[in-house]
């Protein structure tokens, strides 16, 4: 009851005093990125219940000559790397945190299809409400490696704690400026997790 009632102050205060520069926000990304505004995603949650996760484009939609869309390191733009550099694309995500998708701190929500990759272990991420930002996000966000992060992710299920939450959410401020872990090396973001069978394998998010 701790954690939802921080959570819903932290997201409606947000909201409200972060407005006028979200809306400011979405007419650049109209005007830079063009429309729509928003990227939605199904992505799983507690106990990998899908829900639809929401983030500002930080991508164009430019396409090749066979009207296929580029590959994400040709789409993204300097105003869209700024934006993922301050953690700006996020700001949507108080949405889901105020209507109880997400929680403040936890689990980064990942792909539909990953569910089936997880091992029983690596599984055990989903029995929290996924968040924000987390354990992993702190301890290198996208520059560790899939099974280094969900270690991470699942010391957080084992210890989880009120405190625990701030103290992420005070190293989440740090880290976001001082620009650490965005990306991995010779990735937009990070690979895509093929779980044990094709461990390895490096095919763009």
């Amino acid at each position: 009851m701790l954690k939802r009632g921080f959570d819903l102050f932290v997201s409606v205060t947000g909201l409200l005093f972060l407005l006028p520069f979200i809306l400011l926000l979405a007419f650049l990304i109209r005007t830079k990125l063009g429309s729509p505004v928003l990227f939605k995603q199904q992505r799983p949650g507690l106990h990998g219940k899908p829900f639809y996760v929401y983030k500002f484009r930080t991508m164009t939609n430019e396409k090749d000559e066979n009207g296929t869309l580029l590959p994400d390191h040709l789409r993204l733009t300097s105003f869209g790397k700024f934006l993922r550099k301050l953690s700006l694309d996020e700001l949507p995500q108080l949405v889901n945190v105020l209507r109880g998708d997400l929680s403040l701190v936890g689990p980064r929500p990942l792909l539909m299809d990953y569910l089936s990759r997880y091992t029983p272990e690596q599984a055990r991420r989903h029995l929290v409400k996924p968040g924000i930002t987390g354990w992993a996000q702190v301890n290198g966000r996208n520059a560790i490696k899939w099974e280094e992060k969900f270690e991470l992710d699942v010391w957080y299920v084992d210890h989880q704690s009120f405190w625990l939450d701030i103290k992420i959410l005070f190293l989440t401020v740090k880290k976001v400026f001082k620009s650490e872990g965005i990306n991995q090396t010779g990735h937009v973001t990070m690979p895509v997790f093929m779980g044990l069978e094709e461990k390895g394998r490096n095919a763009p998010l």
